[in-house]
């Protein structure tokens, strides 16, 4: 991977990041501005239901923020667009497609169809 294909990677990791932390930002803001006690027991629960909602999604993305944060160190390593299980180069419309992807598509599905087998 060339210099300004790592720049480009770079760039959209940060920008992704960025997006995500505005929205937990907005998530704070929101859960402190729209926290009330309400008397009625159904409109505290349906407020507890989206809160309990939103914090399940902001977990994810905390964990998606850890992802980027260890993809962009991977880019700063010059180990960024390489397979982790068999070594060979990502592809860069799988890159582009999901900028922190560890694995090829082959090994991907590989490990699609090995999860599937053992869940079913």
């Amino acid at each position: 991977m060339n210099e300004a294909q790592r720049a480009h990677f770079t760039d959209i990791l940060n920008a992704w990041k960025g997006e995500l932390m505005e929205e937990v930002d907005r998530t704070m803001s929101h859960m402190k501005d729209e926290a009330a006690n309400f008397p009625d027991p159904a409109d505290r629960a349906t407020q507890e239901e989206e809160f309990s909602l939103e914090l399940r999604t902001r977990d994810r993305e905390r964990k998606l923020i850890k992802k980027i944060d260890s993809t962009l160190q991977m880019i700063k390593d010059d180990d960024y667009g390489w397979c982790d299980q068999c070594g060979v180069e990502i592809g860069v419309r799988r890159l582009e497609a999901r900028p922190t992807a560890t694995l090829c598509i082959d090994c991907k599905t590989l490990d699609e169809i090995r999860e599937k087998q053992t869940t079913a």
